[in-house]
């Protein structure tokens, strides 16, 4: 009986010591792997060989279909959106001249700022000033100026012709050959929106015709002290009407004598008529419709070779000042620039303000 009791605590020692072995793969599992990983790869290898067929011309795309109820996964080739090679920066005048590496305390975009007071002509603010660049549509003001001392009948009705048609920069233009419109509504269009047809068929209906008219702007140039002046069309499309920012300070000055200048080109709107039909134009600067601005008298302009330009007759704390800039980057960015000026001028006028207000409450 003790050896019974013996035998049975041994066994029960041995099977608490004995090894534990581990559990053999199951082999239904191990094929039912097998068949799973086949499933999820069959989608990969099919992307692959569809990848390893494209050309470059080619991209894959992965669309959900519903085949006979069920939904599937297909991966199709299409045309790839042909990449575009960058464009480089078209450099203006200024940019080649080396304008572009001036540096200014107000951080100005356009490489050349002038800022007179027209009382004194004293020079307010200047930044390369006497560097003759292109002037792009500034020259209409030129233009406009000539129409205007002529006494042209405003109410003559001009045709726009093939000659009114940009061959040089091939802009686009509402006026259609064959378009009739009065003078005044040619010079008002070609001021306040820089209608370039306009301003072309103002030139070449001046007394003489254009090659007159042309002489009369160089002329009329020379008689305001314009002497960095040249021009060879009326419409600032030619890269080689150019100007400094002291001569335009003096075009402006003279332009402002005349009311109909200042009232064409700071009007925000005018509605014309062609044919019966009504075409409506807007200002080129939108400072004008900007309340927070009292301004005499504008113009803009712009073609590759000059950037972007402005000129502008306006008040600022009731004193009149004078702004030019010439290649400015960016489309807002001359905007931008007389903001600043408007700025800078108002707090270098403030302590003067403060001052004469506490004499006059001390008197």
């Amino acid at each position: 009986m003790f050896k019974s009791a013996l035998v049975a605590l041994f066994s029960v020692f041995f099977l608490l010591h004995a090894p534990v072995q581990a559990k053999a793969p199951d082999a239904d599992a191990g094929k039912g792997v097998k068949k799973t990983a086949k499933k999820i790869s069959k989608p990969a290898a099919r992307r692959k060989t569809a990848k390893a067929s494209l050309d470059n011309r080619e991209k894959l795309v992965r669309k959900v279909v519903v085949v006979g109820g069920k939904r599937k996964v297909v991966y199709q080739r299409v045309a790839a959106r042909p990449v575009v090679p960058a464009v480089p920066p078209v450099l203006s005048a200024g940019d080649i001249a080396g304008l572009n590496l001036t540096q200014d305390p107000l951080e100005l975009k356009s490489n050349v700022a002038l800022v007179i007071d027209p009382a004194d002509s004293r020079v307010l603010f200047e930044k390369n000033s006497t560097v003759a660049l292109p002037i792009a549509s500034l020259t209409k003001l030129m233009t406009s100026l000539l129409v205007v001392e002529a006494g042209q009948d405003m109410d003559e009705v001009l045709e726009i012709t093939e000659a009114d048609v940009d061959h040089e920069k091939n802009t686009h233009s509402r006026l259609r050959v064959g378009t009739r419109m009065t003078r005044g509504d040619l010079l008002h269009i070609a001021l306040m929106s820089s209608e370039n047809r306009a301003a072309s068929a103002l030139g070449r209906n001046y007394p003489g015709g254009l090659a007159v008219f042309v002489a009369a702007m160089n002329a009329k140039a020379r008689a305001l002290g314009m002497m960095d002046t040249h021009y060879v069309e009326p419409t600032g499309l030619s890269s080689h009407n150019v100007a400094s920012a002291r001569d335009l300070a003096k075009l402006v000055l003279a332009a402002r004598e005349y009311p109909l200048i200042r009232q064409y080109s700071t009007d925000t709107k005018y509605m014309v008529e062609i044919a019966g039909h009504p075409l409506q134009y807007a200002n080129s600067n939108r400072l004008v419709s900007n309340p927070e601005w009292d301004i005499d008298l504008q113009k803009t302009g712009f073609i590759n070779e000059a950037g972007r330009c402005l000129v502008m007759l306006t008040r600022i704390d009731g004193r009149s000042v004078v702004m030019v800039f010439l290649d400015s980057k960016g489309k807002l960015s001359r905007l931008g620039d007389a903001s600043r000026i408007r700025k800078w001028l108002s707090e270098l006028r403030a302590p003067h303000m403060s001052e004469a207000r506490r004499r006059h409450d001390e008197g």
